[in-house]
C-alpha cells in the first residue's frame, strides 16, 4: 500500500530543526570568519564587488549544502537497517508539502542568483569598471585625465609591461601608482593568453592583433600575483609574475630607474602603438 504523506513527519521536523540551526551558524561563520579571507579581496572597487559576489554566493550555497549532508547523515543514522533482518520498508508516495516546499526553494534561489548577476554584470559595464572584458576605445574615452597607461604585452611566456608616458620603456615587473586609475592595454605577439592580476579584479584576454582594455585603481600597497588564464602552450603554468603597488613617490623613482636601467634596449624597441605584428605579417601589409 502506498501513502501519501501530507503532515511533516517528526523524522522531518527534527531534520528541519538540525538544518536550521547549522545553516545559521554556517551562513554567520561564511560571511564573518570565511568571507575577509575570500578572494580576491578589496584591493580595487573591482575586487571588492568581485569579492562580495562570491561572498553572498557562499552564502546562498551554504544551507543547500548543508542541508543535503544533514539529511545524508540522518538517513544514514536513523534508518539503517539493524539486525540480521533484512527487509525493504514500507514503501511511501510523495510528500505534497515537501515538494512543493523544494520546488519554491529551488526557482526562488536560481532565479535570485540569475537576477543579482545579470544586475552585477550590468552596474560593472555602465560603470566602466573594467573588470576584463577589453572594452576598447569606450573606455579609453571614459578614463579620467592623468590616468596611467599600462601595455601588457604577452608572448610565451612571458609578460612585460610598456609605459608610453613614460618614454615607452619596457619592463618585466608591473608596478603601479597607489590611488591613480591604470587603463590596461592587452595584447599578443604569438597566441592567445590571458592578463589576470587577480587581486586586483581584472582578468583581459591578451588576442594577437586586438587590443583587449580594462581599467582599475588600486587602494591598497603591497603586491598582487599576475598570472596567464589561457592554456597557452607547454610553460604555460610557469607563465606569472608578482606586481607592485607604491606610493606616488616610490612609483615616480621606479619608472625612473627603469627609464635608465632599459634605456639601451628602448632604443630598439618599435615605436609604440596599440598591437605589434612579427616581420613577416609587416611586410605583407
Amino acid at each position: 500500500m502506498t501513502t501519501d504523506n501530507t503532515e511533516p513527519a517528526p523524522d522531518l521536523r527534527r531534520v528541519g530543526v538540525v538544518w536550521l540551526v547549522l545553516s545559521v551558524i554556517g551562513v554567520l561563520l561564511v560571511i564573518f570568519a570565511l568571507g575577509p579571507h575570500i578572494p580576491p579581496g578589496s584591493a580595487t572597487a573591482q575586487a571588492h564587488e568581485q569579492h562580495k559576489a562570491n561572498v553572498i554566493i557562499s552564502a546562498i550555497l551554504t544551507p543547500i549544502a548543508i542541508g543535503l549532508l544533514v539529511y545524508f547523515a540522518y538517513a544514514l543514522t536513523v534508518f539503517r537497517q539493524r539486525g540480521d533482518v533484512i527487509e525493504d520498508g514500507p514503501p511511501i508516495h510523495g510528500n505534497s508539502r515537501l515538494q512543493g516546499a523544494w520546488l519554491i526553494g529551488t526557482v526562488t534561489v536560481v532565479l535570485f542568483l540569475a537576477a543579482y548577476g545579470t544586475y552585477a554584470l550590468y552596474a560593472t559595464e555602465s560603470s566602466a569598471a573594467g573588470a576584463g572584458g577589453g572594452q576598447g576605445a569606450t573606455l579609453i574615452s571614459a578614463a579620467p585625465a592623468g590616468a596611467l597607461q599600462v601595455q601588457v604585452v604577452s608572448q610565451q611566456w612571458q609578460f612585460t609591461f610598456r609605459y608610453p608616458q613614460y618614454g615607452g620603456v619596457e619592463t618585466t615587473q608591473l608596478a603601479l601608482p597607489l590611488n591613480r586609475t591604470v587603463v590596461f592595454h592587452v595584447t599578443s605577439l604569438d597566441v592567445i593568453h590571458s592578463f589576470w592580476a587577480y587581486q586586483l579584479g581584472v582578468k583581459v584576454d591578451a588576442v594577437p592583433g586586438a587590443d583587449n582594455v580594462a581599467d582599475v585603481t588600486p587602494h591598497k600597497l603591497g603586491t598582487f600575483n599576475v598570472r596567464c588564464a589561457e592554456l597557452c602552450g607547454v610553460w604555460h603554468g610557469a607563465m606569472a609574475t608578482t606586481g607592485l603597488v607604491l606610493s606616488p613617490s616610490a612609483f615616480s623613482s621606479w619608472i625612473a630607474q627603469q627609464r635608465v636601467k632599459n634605456a639601451p634596449a628602448t632604443r630598439h624597441l618599435p615605436p609604440y602603438h596599440s598591437v605589434y605584428y612579427p616581420d613577416p605579417i609587416e611586410r605583407a601589409g
